[in-house]
Formats: C-alpha cells, sequence, structure tokens
C-alpha cells in the first residue's frame, strides 16, 4: 500500500517542475500555466468528497481497480492534449481519480490496534510522501530529457503496472455502510459538523499543506530568473531535499511514547513557519532554499500525519469519511496556497510567495494554541 500510494499520487505533482516548459511550450502565461497544478490540487478535492466515502459503501478493492482505469485514461488525455481547456480538463480529472492513497490508509488504520496506529499510518502516508517528493525530481528530469508529455506517457504506463499489482496481492474488505449515496454524503457533512476534533485537525492541515503548496508551484518561477537561471531538473531535485523531511516525518509516530499528539504538533508547525525564514532571507542560495525545503517537508508532513492519528482515534467505523472530510480540507487548503502564491508572485515574486506561506503557517499555528487543549478534553 506504501509503495502504490507514491506511485498514484505522484500524478498529481508532476506538473509542478514542468510549468515552464509547458508555459513556453504553449506559449501561454506563468500564470495561466500555473492553473494547471490549481486544478489539479482541486481535482483531488473532488475526489476525495466523491469517491473516497465509497470506501465505507462498497468493496475497495473492486473501487480502487475501477478508479485505477480512470486514471490511465486521464493521463492519457493530458499526454496527447492539445489545448490550453483539454490541459485544465485532464488536470481536474487526474486529481479526481488519483485518490486512492486515502482509501489505503484508512485500511492501514482499521487494521491496526491503537499502539501500532500512528506507526502504521506513518508507514503508508510515508509512500505517499516520497511519491509526491521524487515525482518533482523525476517529472523534472524526465520533462528536460524526452519532453514533459513523455512524463505523463510514462506515468499512464505505470497504471497499468499498478492494477496488476492491486488485482492480485490487495486483500479484500467489506463495506461497513449500507444506506444510499445520498444518506452516505449527508454522514460525511453530519462528521464535519459535529466533531471538533476532525474541524481542528482539517483546519491546521488544511493551512499548513497550502503554505508548503506556495512554495513548491512558485519555486520553478523563482529558479529561472538570476541568480540561479536554472531548469525544470534542478528545480524538480529540491524533491530530493523534501524526501529528507518526509522520512524524519515518517518516524514521528514512534515520539507518541514521549509526548502528547498535541505537543508534537506544535513542534510541527513551528519548525513549518521557521522553514520560511531560510526560505525569505536566504531565498537567492542554494543552501537557503535547501533547508526551507526541508524543513517545511518535515513540518507539515509531521503535522499532517499526527492530525490523521489524532481524528483516527475517534470512536467510529466511519474512517473513510472521517479521512474524506479531512483530506478535502487539506486540498482545498493547498489549492488555495498555490492560487495566492500565482498571484503573489505576479505582483510581488517571492517575497509576496514567503508572505502567503509564513500567514497560512501562522492560521494553523494560532488555531492550534487557542482550540487543541479544549477539543481534545472533549473528545
Amino acid at each position: 500500500m506504501s509503495i502504490i500510494s507514491g506511485l498514484v499520487v505522484a500524478n498529481n505533482y508532476y506538473n509542478q517542475p514542468l510549468l515552464g516548459l509547458i508555459s513556453k511550450d504553449l506559449n501561454v502565461t506563468e500564470s495561466a500555466a500555473g492553473k494547471i497544478s490549481v486544478l489539479t490540487q482541486i481535482g483531488y478535492a473532488f475526489g476525495l468528497l466523491l469517491i473516497v466515502p465509497l470506501g465505507d459503501k462498497f468493496l475497495r478493492k473492486r473501487l480502487i481497480l475501477i478508479d485505477l482505469i480512470l486514471v490511465f485514461a486521464a493521463l492519457l488525455w493530458m499526454t496527447f492534449a492539445t489545448e490550453l481547456w483539454m490541459f485544465y480538463a485532464a488536470s481536474l480529472l487526474i486529481g479526481t481519480t488519483s485518490v486512492i492513497p486515502q482509501l489505503f490508509v484508512p485500511i492501514a488504520a482499521e487494521l491496526s490496534s491503537e499502539k501500532e496506529k500512528a506507526a502504521n499510518i506513518g508507514l503508508v502516508v510515508s509512500g505517499l510522501l516520497l511519491g509526491i517528493l521524487l515525482s518533482r525530481f523525476i517529472g523534472g528530469i524526465v520533462g528536460e530529457m524526452w519532453g514533459w508529455r513523455s512524463m505523463f506517457g510514462i506515468a499512464a504506463g505505470l497504471m497499468l503496472l499498478v492494477w496488476v499489482f492491486v488485482y492480485k496481492m490487495l486483500p479484500e474488505m467489506k463495506p461497513n455502510f449500507k444506506g444510499t449515496y445520498l444518506e452516505l454524503m449527508n454522514s460525511v457533512w453530519n462528521l464535519a459538523r459535529t466533531q471538533p476534533v476532525l474541524q481542528l485537525a482539517s483546519f491546521r492541515g488544511a493551512m499548513a499543506f497550502g503554505s508548503m503548496c506556495a512554495l513548491f508551484t512558485t519555486l520553478v518561477f523563482h529558479m529561472e530568473r538570476p541568480p540561479f537561471e536554472v531548469g525544470a531538473s534542478v528545480v524538480g531535485s529540491f524533491g530530493l531535499a523534501g524526501a529528507v523531511g518526509a522520512l524524519a516525518a515518517a518516524k514521528v509516530g514512534s515520539l507518541q511514547n514521549r509526548m502528547s499528539i498535541n505537543r508534537i504538533i506544535l513542534y510541527a508547525l513551528l519548525i513549518l513557519i521557521g522553514s520560511w525564514g531560510f526560505t525569505y532571507f536566504a531565498g537567492n542560495t542554494y543552501w537557503g532554499l535547501i533547508v526551507g525545503v526541508i524543513l517545511v517537508d518535515l513540518g507539515v508532513q509531521s503535522s499532517h500525519i499526527m492530525n490523521q492519528t489524532n481524528y483516527f482515534l475517534l470512536k467510529t467505523n466511519a474512517v473513510n469519511r472521517l479521512n474524506t472530510v479531512y483530506m478535502v480540507s487539506y486540498f482545498i487548503g493547498g489549492s488555495l496556497g498555490t492560487y495566492t502564491a500565482s498571484v503573489a508572485w505576479q505582483y510581488a515574486q517571492w517575497d509576496g510567495v514567503c508572505f502567503v506561506g509564513i500567514t497560512m503557517g501562522l492560521l494553523a499555528l494560532g488555531a492550534h494554541i487557542l482550540f487543541a487543549r479544549k477539543v481534545n478534553a472533549e473528545k
């Protein structure tokens, strides 16, 4: 599940180091190309809302196999698209269908004891995180060597391989909801409305992820200009630096034996905010950006794992629906960070991007300090 999560979620992020190449190839502005990334994240939020809850209603293995066929079709459309509207539509569909990792995380939670829950969620999420980060590295290199279209063609081929492995290896899990689809969606809304722990985790996650997306979406534009003047492969290689932070974050579950979830999240958000100091004050140096990328990933992913651990401890069998509420919020936050950073870049360049990133980090920290102790006491 960890490996497949990485391969599937990567579909959402191949485009980020390729936006400069796509912009030049289509002869459109950087802002217009940036909307490809925004639409992919919006699509992911749609998929989380419309597809992931079905994991509580239908056989999950069958749902995943059908979804993989749709992912394959969307990636092929992106590969051969010729008009800007086609790129936008294909990006939206890629995001909508690449939600399989969010069906795996609840499976890991369901099959784990309370003591092992954080560690096992961390294992699956570590694969997901490495997929996010290494996709930028691989996408940049493949795009520069063979053209950006080839990356989406390769991704489509990988989805066929994943389909075979899921068919042969994934065990079937029975659904736990017997109502209609409308009743299922109403129950998602009810969870969002009535669970304070889930509400706080969703807001923290949305703001933290938006902060990270602000950095990665505009990094390619920043590094195309002086003093760097480098291409997609160099920008994509920053995914390797981020992988250091992501791998460290995957071990955060083991800290639960020594400190509370609230304290771990507090430290994670402080790391996120501190990362923007390096990104802003040393943003015209390689070392400053590398340290900033490592820390932003460490902070965001550590808080993400502990957010999920926190709401999966709620006494309910609606695990996919809990995850739906959180992850929809998470990617709405990512879309907001991507969009506002693109606008900030247009008007204030790197200074504007850093302002967006640190503001979203501070909002996450503020909500945590004000409400965390209260909502966990009421749990």
